[in-house]
């Protein structure tokens, strides 16, 4: 490919287009299956329940500290799969293109999906390309999907939440809400303000392969944040859940741009963390277990579901009083994922 930028002709189905895929994705996209070119990805067929999910990324800016929108769609992919207990076997790739995208820009991006691909061991197997006139689109939009089996005796549900349930979280909250919020506004902060950007398959897997039979729920806090998904939970259980603010894990710079900017960081978005509803009896267990893993080392019980008011979320402070987490309202930061 001669040119440095992508062109209308890029997706022609034509020659430009072949070009593209075997100049660029192949290059770095090395799944036997996906290198067929066939329009549909044959997979072997698996034992147990097939869970499938599909998501687009349009986060600006497309690079940021700890990630891009390329590794950001292959692990939110997986995340949905894992948060339903599936175990990823496969991924497609699709790409809307603006005339105009730095090609430099692009290959950058597919390899690191790549990349992020090769270290959760979840191919690509199939995909799509096409583009836009040039002011039509903003560089790239990116669509995958998933497919994963889960075993067919597993049932995770947010209304399976019974009182005295834990709630966990596999580690510090708002990283990524507030890494894109600063990058997107120029503002320079001491410390590393990185997204937490990560799959979590592998943490969902140790915890089921111990606890198949404590865990009421895995849930990935991503917009809207831990308290959005928080009250989603309340709601559809039927109960309300207690927090203890002093228990809420933000590092400390997360925390100083949130007093600079006015945000809460309940409300950011998270990448790489998970919420698990778990049974009380067994939350010392499973938390032990989850500080064992990579992904799950800062993890902490953050509250319990009790009786009460169904679908109410409240915060118990450190000078005695509580406050009601309500859900977000709005949308204060677009194009966060």
């Amino acid at each position: 490919m001669s040119d440095d930028t992508i062109l209308l002709d890029h997706g022609s189905g034509g020659l430009a287009s072949q070009e593209l895929i075997s100049g660029l994705f192949l290059k770095h996209l090395d799944s036997p299956i996906l290198k067929d070119l066939e329009d549909s990805a044959v997979i072997d067929n698996q034992a147990g329940k097939l869970v499938f999910t599909t998501d687009s990324y349009v986060v600006d800016p497309l690079f940021f500290p700890g990630g891009d929108i390329g590794k950001l769609a292959v692990h939110g992919t997986i995340n949905d799969l894992a948060m339903r207990g599936g175990r990823p076997l496969c991924l497609s790739l699709a790409l809307i293109l603006e005339e105009g995208m730095a090609l430099a820009d692009l290959e950058k991006i597919i390899i690191s999906i790549a990349q992020a691909a090769r270290e959760s061991t979840v191919p690509i197997v199939t995909g799509d390309t096409k583009v836009v006139p040039r002011g039509k689109g903003d560089k790239v939009f990116i669509n995958t999907s998933g497919i994963g089996v889960v075993d067919p005796t597993l049932s995770l549900s947010s209304r399976n939440g019974t009182p005295g349930d834990a709630v966990i979280l596999s580690g510090t909250m708002g990283d990524h809400g507030i890494t894109i919020m600063t990058r997107r506004a120029g503002i320079a902060l001491e410390g590393n303000l990185r997204s937490d950007t990560r799959p979590l398959h592998r943490l969902v897997d140790a915890i089921l392969g111990q606890y198949p039979d404590s865990v009421r729920t895995f849930r990935d806090p991503t917009r809207g944040g831990v308290a959005t998904t928080l009250n989603e939970i309340a709601s559809a259980s039927a109960l309300s859940i207690i927090l203890q603010e002093e228990a809420l894990p933000i590092k400390t710079e997360v925390r100083a741009a949130c007093e600079i900017l006015g945000l809460e960081p309940l409300y950011l978005a998270n990448e790489g963390k998970c919420l698990a509803v778990v049974d009380g009896a067994q939350a010392d267990g499973i938390l032990a277990l989850m500080k064992q893993q990579e992904e799950g080392r800062e993890a902490v019980i953050i509250g319990r579901l009790e009786e009460g008011s169904a679908g109410r979320v409240l915060i118990n402070t450190p000078i005695g009083g509580s406050r009601v987490i309500t859900p977000l309202h709005g949308h204060p930061l677009p194009r966060i994922c």
